[in-house]
């Protein structure tokens, strides 16, 4: 399979994660979003993902799939072991929850097309992005109390922890001190004791700024 993706894309950093964890094996296709460049607006990507974003998995059979939370499902679906959703359907459930805080809550806010509007209509972009990121990773700490342990969801892994990593690495690109977060930041520390996090970080990728090529 293949994954059409950019290293700093919090979307896709999740589903290498993903990808990582459950040992699946994919080919790495660099799509550069960055202004100027921005290849996801290209024809041949559009037939791809009509909604123009990063990432979309392509299946050995050709079909595609588009929309992180979407392909993590199917990676879960496909290649249940090792899992990144608890047994227990409440816990199961907490997992999406804390997940969609970051995906709904706070993605959409940070993507360059949100901030290029932003500054389109005269406003800070930045400062814009960082509310909203402080703001939704106030109630991730929050919520997340009622079910962490060694991770956001008990002790194992789960979709949290995977949206959690990216989100708090764009957290830093923003000036945000992660500290302020002591529960996310210590959670954050133990996933990356894991190869598999380690392995998907974005500064390990092929097309990261300063990777030698």
């Amino acid at each position: 399979m293949k994954l059409y993706n950019y290293w700093r894309s919090s979307a896709s950093w999740r589903v290498r994660i993903a990808l990582a964890y459950k040992n699946v094996a994919y080919e790495y296709v660099a799509v550069d979003i960055k202004p100027g460049v921005a290849q996801q607006n290209a024809a041949p990507y559009q037939k791809l993902n009509p909604m123009q974003q990063v990432p979309t998995l392509v299946l050995d059979d050709g079909r595609q799939l588009a929309q992180s939370m979407a392909i993590l499902e199917y990676l879960e679906e496909t290649v249940p072991r090792p899992a990144l959703l608890p047994a227990d359907p409440w816990l199961r459930a907490r997992a999406r929850q804390l997940a969609e805080l970051v995906n709904a809550g706070i993605q959409p806010f940070q993507n360059l097309p949100t901030m290029a509007r932003v500054s389109e209509l005269g406003g800070d972009a930045k400062e814009f992005v960082r509310g909203y990121i402080a703001r939704g990773l106030d109630a991730l700490e929050a919520s997340a109390e009622a079910t962490a342990g060694t991770f956001l969801v008990a002790d194992a892994p789960s979709f949290a922890d995977v949206c959690l990593v990216p989100q708090l690495n764009a957290a830093r690109r923003f000036g945000l001190e992660v500290a302020r977060w002591p529960l996310l930041a210590r959670v954050e520390e133990a996933c990356m004791r894991l190869q598999p996090f380690v392995a998907a970080h974005a500064d390990r990728q092929p097309d990261a700024e300063g990777a030698k090529k």
